[in-house]
C-alpha cells in the first residue's frame, strides 16, 4: 500500500522510509517500508521486505527477504562460495582485475553465485551469528538459532540450530500455521497492524486467529 492509498498525515504512523545508518553499504538492493539497516552492514543485491531489518554487522548478497524478518548482529546471508574444482579457491582466479590489468571478474563465477540465491520467507527470526549458506531457503515463521550454520533449506515455522543447523521443533503445530499462512498477516495495511497489535500481544495464537479470520471474511 502506498501513501496515495491512506492517509499519510494520520499521526499513528511513522515515516515508512527505511533508516539506514552512515556506515551501512547498501549497493543494488531493493530496501521495502519502514526497514531498518543497522551499523556496519553490507548488502548487495539484495531485496529487503517491508518492516524487515538487520541489526550490526549484517552481511546479505544475493538475497530475496520478505516482510517483518529479524535478522540479528553479525549475521551471513549467502556465504561467499569459493570454486574449489580449481587449481586454486583463492579470489585470483574469479577476480583477477584486483590484481592484474586486463583480466576482467570471471562473469561465468559471479552468475554461478547468483543463481544460488538464498531466499528468506516473511516473518523469518535468524539468530545472532548465524550463517546462512548459498541457495537455501528459510520458510516463513522460522526460527534460526544464534551461531547456527544453515546448510539445507528450512520448513515454514521451523526451529533450527546447531552447526550444521538441525530441526529442534516446530514453532507451531501445521494446522496453526495453516492458519497464520492463509491469514497471510504480513501483507495487511498499517490501519489494521495497529488494530490488531494488542490482540498479537494479549491473545492466545489460536484466539488471535479466530477473531482475525473471522475479521477478514467478513470485509470479503
Amino acid at each position: 500500500m502506498t501513501k496515495t492509498e491512506w492517509d499519510a498525515t494520520d499521526i499513528r504512523f511513522r515515516s515508512e522510509t527505511a533508516r539506514i545508518h552512515g556506515s551501512a553499504e547498501v549497493k543494488q538492493c531493493t530496501i521495502g517500508r519502514y526497514c531498518e539497516i543497522g551499523p556496519r552492514c553490507v548488502l548487495r543485491e539484495t531485496a529487503l521486505g517491508d518492516f524487515s531489518y538487520f541489526e550490526r554487522g549484517g552481511e546479505a548478497i544475493y538475497a530475496r527477504i520478505g516482510r517483518f524478518s529479524s535478522i540479528a548482529a553479525n549475521v551471513r546471508i549467502n556465504a561467499l562460495d569459493h570454486p574449489m574444482e580449481r587449481l586454486t579457491t583463492h579470489k585470483i582466479s574469479y577476480r583477477p582485475n584486483e590484481y592484474f590489468r586486463f583480466l576482467p571478474v570471471d562473469g561465468a563465477f559471479r552468475e554461478r553465485r547468483r543463481g544460488r540465491a538464498v531466499i528468506v520467507g516473511h516473518d523469518v527470526w535468524i539468530g545472532h551469528g548465524a550463517v546462512i549458506m548459498p541457495g537455501v531457503t528459510i520458510g516463513n515463521g522460522a526460527v534460526v538459532g544464534a551461531n547456527a550454520v544453515v546448510t539445507r533449506d528450512v520448513a515454514a515455522y521451523t526451529i533450527v540450530a546447531g552447526v550444521p543447523a538441525k530441526v529442534l521443533r516446530r514453532r507451531f503445530q501445521q494446522p496453526v500455521a495453516a492458519r497464520i499462512e492463509a491469514l497471510g498477516w504480513w501483507d495487511w495495511p498499517p490501519e489494521r497492524l495497529f488494530e490488531a497489535i494488542p490482540d498479537m500481544q494479549d491473545l492466545p495464537i489460536e484466539s488471535f486467529l479466530d477473531k482475525w479470520e473471522a475479521a477478514a471474511a467478513a470485509t470479503r
